[in-house]
């Protein structure tokens, strides 16, 4: 399927979304899924080519072996009432992570909870707009979209971003005041957009019209989703999220989470059609905090980007698009 084929169809289906049952929606995903991922057996949830170092890359702060980020998308009010159990899942693990909220969405963002989580070391960022799938239908509309998202950022004292579904036009995001955007990721055909950026590390997505060391830096999860594995797949333990991290480990890249309070559960240790225990995440962060003591950072995505621009400034310019896709962009 080409790019542009592709791209109407993903905007016909956020048209129709609302109109169609989320069991239904679901039923149909999950079917679809299961052919995706014998198509893709060779690239997902590993695909050897993004373990490629960066030329010129100086390695991470301090020595460490690996980079450890955590996000979270917070998608509604039933997620919003779980932010805290997550953060103090990660405190207690001596961790810290940014939770992304969505500024116009189904629930109101407290202020007290934003600066709950900003006194603690957390970090608040901005997820889409109004998290419907339609921010990036015309050129226009985005950049009226983009001032009321800067707004955003500058109220909440927020400097990155992530699209919803991980929609992307990453030339676009130049009309926002971030110092990061994280809507990509190495592989995942899942994804509307099913095209990786073929990396494990994080890279300058530069303004052209401003310099080639301009623009902003672009962040790629690079374990799979939570709602993938447990709600997509039916996955039942942390298995691939440890065997991805072990090989992200080896080659020294970024191991990056995206993981969303909405579908945990912190009650109940079953799995549901769209639920799945915590103990999945408590699993994964209680590994990757004994099998790798001492031998990761684990920056906020802020001081990540900051640290990108300030030790990364000589290697190339504008790796844009490091999976050497041209529709990626």
């Amino acid at each position: 399927m080409n790019g542009h084929v592709r791209k109407l169809l993903t905007r016909l289906y956020y048209q129709l979304k609302p109109l169609v049952p989320p069991q239904v929606r679901w039923s149909l995903r999950r079917r679809r899924a299961k052919v995706v991922r014998r198509r893709n057996l060779e690239t997902w949830p590993i695909d050897e080519a993004a373990g490629a170092t960066p030329a010129g890359w100086p390695g991470w702060p301090e020595g460490k072996r690996f980079g450890l980020v955590l996000t979270h998308d917070v998608e509604s009010a039933n997620g919003l009432g779980k932010v805290r159990n997550l953060a103090e899942m990660e405190m207690k693990m001596n961790l810290r992570s940014a939770f992304n909220f969505i500024p116009k969405g189904s629930y109101p963002v407290p202020d007290d909870l934003r600066g709950w989580l900003t006194t603690r070391g957390f970090e608040v960022g901005v997820h889409d707009l109004h998290h419907d799938g339609k921010l990036y239908h015309s050129r226009r509309a985005f950049t009226a979209k983009a001032k009321q998202i800067n707004h955003h950022l500058r109220s909440w004292d927020a400097c990155g971003f992530r699209s919803g579904f991980m929609l992307r036009q990453l030339d676009w995001l130049h009309n926002l005041e971030i110092d990061y955007d994280a809507s990509t990721f190495d592989t995942d055909p899942f994804e509307p957009q099913p095209q990786g950026c073929g990396t494990i590390f994080p890279f300058l997505v530069a303004n052209q019209a401003r310099g080639a060391t301009s623009g902003y830096v672009e962040i790629p999860y690079t374990l799979p989703q939570d709602s993938t594995l447990y709600l997509l797949l039916g996955e039942r333990s942390p298995e691939i999220w440890l065997r991805k991290l072990d090989w992200i480990v080896q080659r020294g890249g970024l191991a990056l989470v995206n993981i969303h309070p909405d579908y945990m559960d912190f009650e109940r240790s079953d799995f549901t059609s769209r639920r799945y225990p915590a103990a999945m995440v408590a699993d994964l962060l209680a590994y990757v905090c004994s099998r790798y003591r001492d031998e990761f950072w684990n920056p906020l995505p802020k001081e990540l980007a900051q640290w990108y621009r300030q030790s990364c400034s000589k290697m190339e310019a504008g790796i844009d698009n490091p999976g050497g896709n041209p529709s990626f962009l």
